[in-house]
């Protein structure tokens, strides 16, 4: 038989007093404090080609809203100078001297091609990320409500089939038709119906999850169908939102640069009226970067908004925080 006392090295007293119970502690889990962002975060940073993407991303958003406000852009500056128009960098260098804005050449105007980029990215990535985010907003909480609302649901389907199957360019093509071809004029044609698509995505996401057990519970008890939406449903949708948001923020680039294309953009030398405006410098000799230069930049932010927010959409799931 062992020896209690010898083996712990403890008296009696010691060894059999009485331990106080405290119900509190005994209840207590020790676990990881979980923070979803920091996780969303931790995962995407996790791998090192997202922080290049990223660093590219934040450089040319960046870069597209400060160097205007530090170098004005005038883009009739030199147009009573025969000698400054549709210059190759090197005769751009050569002429006017050697100029960051002059790297890549003069326009048909006399004006740096650098410049004008720059001041197009700006006007298009504001574009995009107004319209993204009111489409969004309105879209989310639309779709919440209308996925969890029957009443809701049987109102806005009718309105998504009489509104949904009209092609959307025609819309805002009737719509800068209709008034002036201004930068708010193109914010307003994007977002009038943009939203609807987006409502109706979620919609179907809510539909998915609206009769699980504590939306049944939350109902049984009085919560009213949008604090549900907001609180109960909103919250788990966390990755799907990021995802669309990703494929959202360079489809309108996409939009103006092409609506410009045909003729039909902004007043405003956005990317896309910049590229229209070059047209014919695509197949005229010497005359190339014009048009390439202000499509590269466009392929650029939209391939890199794209990436970003897919992977970030990636990281927002739950399931990769493991």
């Amino acid at each position: 038989m062992v020896d209690l006392n010898k083996k712990y090295s403890l008296t009696d007293e010691e060894l059999f007093a009485p331990v106080n119970k405290d119900d509190l502690a005994s209840e207590r889990i020790t676990a990881p404090r979980y923070s979803y962002w920091k996780s969303v975060f931790r995962v995407f940073f996790r791998n090192k080609v997202n922080i290049a993407i990223l660093g590219l991303l934040v450089f040319v958003v960046a870069f597209a809203y400060i160097y205007p406000m530090i170098v004005p852009y005038d883009p009739y500056a030199n147009l009573m100078d025969p000698n400054s128009k549709h210059l190759s960098p090197a005769q751009a260098m050569s002429y006017f001297g050697a100029n960051l804005k002059w790297i890549l050449g003069a326009g048909a105007s006399g004006e740096p091609t650098f410049d004008a980029i720059w001041n197009g990215s700006r006007i298009s990535i504001s574009l995009a990320f107004i319209c993204a985010a009111i489409n969004m907003t309105v879209g989310v909480i639309i779709g919440a409500v209308w996925g969890f609302s029957k009443k809701v649901d049987a109102i806005m389907t009718e309105v998504y089939n009489i509104i949904g199957n009209v092609p959307m360019i025609l819309i805002i093509s009737v719509m800068a038709m209709l008034f002036d071809r201004n930068f708010w004029t193109m914010v307003f044609a994007l977002t009038i119906v943009g939203w609807l698509s987006i409502a109706y995505f979620i919609r179907t996401q809510v539909v998915i999850i609206r009769d699980r057990e504590y939306n049944l519970a939350s109902r049984c008890l009085g919560t009213s169908t949008m604090k549900i939406a907001m609180k109960n449903i909103l919250p788990f949708m966390t990755s799907v939102i990021v995802t669309l948001l990703a494929t959202e923020i360079p489809s309108y680039i996409s939009y103006e640069v092409f609506l410009a294309y045909i003729g039909m953009g902004m007043s405003e030398m956005s990317l896309g009226r910049l590229i229209y405006a070059a047209e014919s410098a695509m197949v005229t000799p010497g005359w190339e970067m014009e048009f390439w230069a202000p499509v590269a930049i466009a392929s650029i932010i939209t391939v890199v908004l794209y990436v970003v927010g897919q992977n970030l959409g990636d990281a927002s799931d739950p399931r990769t925080h493991m």
